[in-house]
């Protein structure tokens, strides 16, 4: 089995300035359009992100399987990104689960920002779809969540920010026990990620303390930013 590397995309270099324009331009256009279609094809505009989000999924992994790289300590959807991946994939084609919009509205919008910001494409061998693939991904989980609040009727309860909190610490007690047992690092919790990235702060095992009040203010943050609303 061949090992692979990261890439890391520095912040503010000029690959960094432009993909990230361009993810951003893409997205606005979206919801853009989004806003001003009749509802029945806002909902088929959400289908299509998570029809693109599945399409992604099933076919990295069919690489990833055929090329040989495909491993359990690196490629289970347990990072928070990957797991808001998952919801995203089949959120529209179930019947609405309050708890699990808000689980990927914050986990996907905030995990998306920090790929945005520090990108670390994990497993990168090299080729353009790989890199493609990141962007997208990355790309929907944020833009699916922000689609459903504004156009498809999906709302954040008052303490939604709280439970999220609660549902990441029930996450994390299953990830890091099983990152121990079949060696892996999923979620960063078991070191940290090789990208520089401000909000780690000290080393293992303090920086996910200081993850855990982050992540209270981000989620926060976000309530009032999306709501107008303050607790």
């Amino acid at each position: 089995m061949t090992e692979l590397k990261a890439y890391i995309i520095e912040f503010l270099s000029d690959e960094w300035i432009r993909n990230s324009l361009w993810t951003l331009l893409v997205m606005v256009a979206y919801l853009f359009v989004g806003k001003r279609m009749p509802p029945k094809y806002q909902l088929r505009m959400g289908m299509l992100i998570a029809l693109l989000l599945i399409s992604t999924t099933i076919t990295g992994h069919a690489r990833n399987i055929i090329n040989g790289y495909w491993n359990i300590s690196d490629n289970l959807p347990l990072h928070l990104c990957s797991v808001s991946n998952l919801i995203a994939c089949f959120i529209l084609f179930i019947p609405k689960k309050k708890w699990l919009f808000e689980f990927l509205f914050y986990a996907g919008i905030i995990g998306a920002i920090q790929a945005f910001l520090t990108p670390q494409i994990n497993n990168f061998d090299g080729t353009s779809y790989e890199y493609l693939e990141y962007y997208v991904s990355h790309g929907g989980i944020m833009l699916l969540p922000i689609f459903m609040y504004k156009n498809l009727g999906y709302k954040l309860t008052k303490y939604s920010w709280l439970k999220f909190s609660i549902y990441i610490n029930l996450l994390l007690a299953f990830v890091m026990p099983l990152n121990f047992i079949i060696d892996s690092n999923y979620m960063y919790l078991s070191n940290t990620p090789d990208v520089n990235n401000p909000l780690i702060i000290g080393a293992w095992p303090y920086y996910i303390f200081f993850w855990e009040i982050i992540l209270i203010v981000l989620t926060y943050s976000l309530y009032v930013l999306s709501t107008g609303k303050r607790i």
